[in-house]
């Protein structure tokens, strides 16, 4: 297998990976329901509502970060990145939530499966170009990747309210 075959199944496996967490995370979702929803994942810790909304927050901020465009719903950053849960902040209605996840998953599918294994392997936008010439592993595939394990690690948070209500 050459180089480039082998850049392209990596990308391959990737992206599909990133489709199978989105996948299991609406499913997970539509499991629950929006009372459980309300639940901290553990006492003293952050709501699965919070959660979701930060998952969406963090997949809206991805447009920018890879180049795909504006961010579709930026209110959400002031109230799931730069706030902490049980801050007094109003939150969306689970509805919404679920509403805006399925557009910011949209957007990003639209992008993921057409770029080019050159472009994954481009700078994102929160690096200056003089940095990425000394890391190039600062790309958007390794953003890709990070967010998600993020996504894997929060659902695995969420699975814990299936316990409860």
């Amino acid at each position: 297998m050459d180089t480039g075959t082998q850049l392209q199944l990596l990308i391959k496996i990737t992206v599909t990976a990133w489709d199978a967490q989105n996948k299991y995370l609406n499913s997970l979702i539509t499991e629950l329901s929006d009372e459980q929803l309300q639940h901290e994942i553990a006492p003293g810790r952050n709501t699965g509502i919070y959660l979701l909304g930060h998952l969406i927050a963090v997949s809206d901020a991805m447009l920018p970060l890879l180049g795909f465009g504006e961010r579709l719903f930026p209110a959400l950053e002031e109230v799931f990145i730069k706030t902490p849960d049980k801050s007094g902040q109003v939150m969306p209605a689970v509805a919404e939530l679920k509403e805006q996840l399925t557009a910011v998953n949209a957007a990003l599918a639209k992008h993921t499966q057409s770029i080019s294994a050159n472009e994954w392997l481009s700078k994102h936008s929160a690096v200056s170009p003089e940095d990425f010439a000394k890391e190039p592993h600062r790309n958007k595939l390794n953003v890709l990747i990070s967010r998600t394990n993020h996504m894997a690690n929060h659902i695995g948070q969420m699975l814990l309210l299936k316990e409860k209500g």
